[in-house]
């Protein structure tokens, strides 16, 4: 724990000295605290609340071994997608930006929905801070708020409006020039993802039927939405793929494959993870459930 706490001071001085000024002429690391902060304090609390998990209870009691790995695996993409020269690459070329949004909504969002990231979290916090935050998220506003963020129409459709609203045209463009637009566009589509994912994955294995129907209606308006950028005859992003020519592409050729990134790779994924939902609705163990008494089930 102690290592964990050098390290994530260690990130936070090197993050306040590395992100200011000009902006970089070449492909580099981004390191912004808002980024850089927030992702080092997750790790820390994550790792902290399966060790303390897993050394009262034993190892696999309350969040499965696979658990952390999962989560691993999304918070390096999340690093991968926000702090490599990706990033630096996405504010300057379209392709490069989609790349980047599908990495935070398809990969790593449903990976860090599988981690039962809030349940570490709270068992790193002290008893005190512990119990307070479990009282308010007991109270009526906040159970009734959260059954209904958590219905998977309402986590669909929330996650739709955030990708098609944050890709008008005038908008996708504004987050070039304004760093707070980007940082809230990026916000916006990891939230809505990890409600979308979180919303579906968090049911009864009966509920995943349902569950690939709303991956799937997902999917196709997603696909829709590249193939529109893919397949149209003018330029709608013209900030956005003001630096093609450097790249060898035309403005256009670069709005062009950024939607064929939206419309293939990203949609095969969700393709992929529907069809995986259906495979295990209607696996054998669906008809018969683990044997558990009453109080257990409650658990």
């Amino acid at each position: 724990m102690k290592f964990a706490l050098a390290l994530l001071f260690c990130v936070i001085a090197s993050s306040a000295n590395a992100h200011g000024g000009a902006e970089d002429s070449v492909p580099g690391w981004e390191w912004d605290f808002w980024v850089t902060g927030p992702l080092a304090v997750s790790a820390v609390l994550y790792a902290a609340g399966v060790a303390s998990m897993w050394r009262r209870a034993g190892t696999g009691s309350g969040i499965q071994w696979w658990q952390p790995l999962c989560f691993a695996a999304g918070w390096l993409t999340l690093f991968g997608a926000l702090c490599s020269p990706l990033h630096w690459l996405g504010e300057h070329l379209f392709t490069a930006h989609m790349i980047e949004h599908e990495l935070l909504m398809a990969v790593a969002a449903p990976l860090l929905a599988v981690s039962k990231p809030l349940g570490a979290f709270m068992r790193a916090l002290r008893k005190p801070l512990r119990k307070a935050l479990t009282k308010g998220a007991h109270s009526a506003p906040v159970r009734a708020f959260w059954r209904w963020l958590m219905d998977p129409t309402v986590a669909t459709l929330l996650h739709g409006v955030a990708l098609w609203v944050w890709h008008i045209p005038y908008l996708f463009d504004a987050t070039v020039g304004n760093e707070l637009v980007h940082r809230l566009q990026h916000v916006s589509f990891l939230s809505s993802a990890l409600i979308f994912w979180w919303a579906l994955f968090r049911g009864r294995r009966a509920d995943l039927g349902v569950g690939a129907i709303h991956v799937f209606a997902t999917m196709v308006h997603m696909s829709l939405l590249g193939a529109l950028f893919a397949l149209s005859p003018r330029l709608l992003f013209p900030v956005q793929t003001a630096y093609a020519p450097q790249f060898g592409l035309t403005p256009l050729e670069d709005q062009q494959l950024a939607g064929l990134v939206m419309w293939v790779p990203a949609g095969t994924i969700y393709a992929g993870v529907a069809i995986a939902m259906v495979g295990l609705w209607l696996s054998p163990q669906r008809a018969s459930p683990p044997r558990t008494s009453p109080a257990g089930a409650h658990a």
